[in-house]
């Protein structure tokens, strides 16, 4: 049964490998990617399943013992993101198939996109800090690939950037995990948290901790290190910024929680900078969001405030703010790329993504403008939707702790949001129709609608999902089980 684990990671790396010779076969690579996300999608939700059932399911490769051989570990937290993983993908695949021009496609698209799914999962369910450096490679090189597809001027240009933010904090973070490994002896998850528990959480523990933050901050765009956010995901086609909004800051949001929650937790240094900085990173990117007229710029930054809400929960650090914390990253994670193609889709209608050139899709593509009526409504955290439960919980919790400040910033920055989606409504959906307006093949829709209804489902069905997330907050907050399970002490 554990066996099982491994199959999101090396499924899609095995098939993506393949597909290089099938590169110019562009009907076989469809077929093959969705059978392969199918899998991926019913394995996946068998694992959340079982673990529901049974407990923490743990592979040790090659028949090495924990802490010494490659250890994975699917968990409550890694089987939920897991999951919302494939059924993104699988939206964002079925977009590809309408939106994406067949040189592109062509290209190697689908073994990057594959490898990015790799990438993604690995780091999901890896027991030790350097596969979860590995993974992280893995998931950059697919998005380096994935970022230049199509070779555009503006896209070169927003690269250059973003591989060189990212190769600065991969070298930062190798450094760092040597460092940790030569002060305890061991890189494996479980075992740092049983030793740094022993020990106490000393000042070169809290160096390499604060180390290790700001890696991961980079990678999640945190202030001040968004800045090479918005621009580089909104550049390359809309499906690769849709599966760069939904999945990849939230690789390092879920590293900031595991590390966070499970090795690093006897100092409140770090946690109190967590609450200060996601105050920030709260209001900058909003401003962000409201400073420019590109409607998939707006939501490019609009992941920025997000991680923020995230970032909050986890410095609050109690069961109800890391319950709301995993609630509010599943939410965006459908939302933000939900988002993202409905303004790909807009853009098609419309013909540009200038604000100003925009308006009446209502009467022109009904469908479309209800699904971004809906979807904004989601991400700003309007009840009964997703945002509202996993934004109830943080500020909620906000409160009760005493962080009233941060919590009335989280109020504050919410209706800001609402203004930022309120923007596009009014300018691009409402009013006279303009005559550049174009149709959109109802196809292209079809994704899109599968992602709001998963959105909706989150919020409505809250009272069901509530509780399976309650119970990985749990496991967080007390990781005994989590170090148990690994070392079977």
């Amino acid at each position: 049964m554990s066996n099982l684990v491994i199959l999101p990671i090396l499924l899609p790396l095995l098939i993506g490998a393949v597909l290089i010779f099938f590169n110019k076969k562009i009907v076989l690579a469809r077929v093959i990617t969705t059978i392969t996300l199918l899998v991926n999608i019913s394995s996946s939700t068998y694992l959340l399943a079982y673990v529901y059932n049974n407990g923490t399911l743990i592979l040790e490769t090659g028949n090495w013992v924990a802490p010494f051989g490659i250890i994975l570990v699917a968990d409550g937290l890694a089987t939920l993101l897991l999951v919302t993983t494939n059924l993104i993908a699988f939206a964002c695949l079925l977009y590809t198939f309408r939106s994406l021009d067949s040189e592109r496609e062509q290209f190697y698209f689908y073994t990057f996109f594959l490898m990015l799914i790799t990438g993604v999962s690995g780091a999901f369910l890896t027991g030790d800090l350097f596969n979860l450096f590995v993974f992280f490679e893995v998931l950059l090189m697919a998005s380096y690939g994935l970022i230049v597809l199509g070779g555009t001027k503006a896209q070169l240009r927003e690269s250059l950037k973003y591989v060189l933010i990212n190769l600065i904090s991969s070298i930062l973070f190798v450094i760092t995990v040597a460092f940790l490994y030569s002060v305890t002896g061991t890189v494996n998850m479980a075992q740092l948290a049983e030793r740094v528990g022993e020990v106490g959480q000393s000042g070169i523990l809290t160096t390499i901790a604060i180390l290790l933050f700001v890696v991961f901050a980079t990678k999640g765009a945190l202030f001040p290190l968004y800045f090479w956010l918005p621009k580089s995901y909104s550049i390359p086609p809309t499906v690769i910024s849709a599966l760069f909004g939904a999945l990849l800051t939230k690789v390092g949001v879920y590293s900031i929680l595991r590390v966070f929650t499970l090795i690093f937790v006897y100092d409140s240094i770090t946690h109190d900078l967590f609450i200060w900085l996601a105050g920030f990173t709260m209001v900058l990117g909003v401003l962000g969001a409201l400073s420019t007229n590109n409607i998939k710029l707006i939501i490019a930054y609009n992941i920025i405030p997000a991680i923020g809400f995230m970032m909050l929960g986890i410095g609050v650090f109690t069961a109800t703010s890391i319950a709301g914390t995993v609630f509010y990253l599943l939410h965006d994670m459908v939302v933000k790329a939900a988002l993202f193609l409905l303004v790909g889709a807009i853009i098609i209608a419309s013909g540009t993504s200038d604000l100003r050139k925009m308006g009446g899709l209502l009467a022109t593509h009904p469908l479309l403008s209800w699904l971004f009526f809906i979807a904004a409504l989601t991400l700003v955290g309007i009840p009964p939707f997703s945002g509202f439960i996993g934004k109830l919980l943080l500020l909620k919790s906000a409160f009760e702790e005493g962080y009233i400040i941060i919590a009335i910033t989280g109020l504050v920055t919410s209706l800001l949001i609402l203004l930022s989606v309120i923007r596009i409504f009014i300018g691009a959906i409402w009013g006279k129709p303009v005559e550049t307006n174009k149709k959109v093949p109802t196809s292209l829709l079809l994704p899109i609608s599968l992602l709001v209804l998963l959105s909706i489902m989150l919020g409505v069905g809250g009272e069901y999902i509530y509780p399976y997330v309650q119970q990985v907050a749990d496991q967080l907050i007390d990781p005994s089980n989590y170090i148990q399970s690994v070392l079977k002490g």
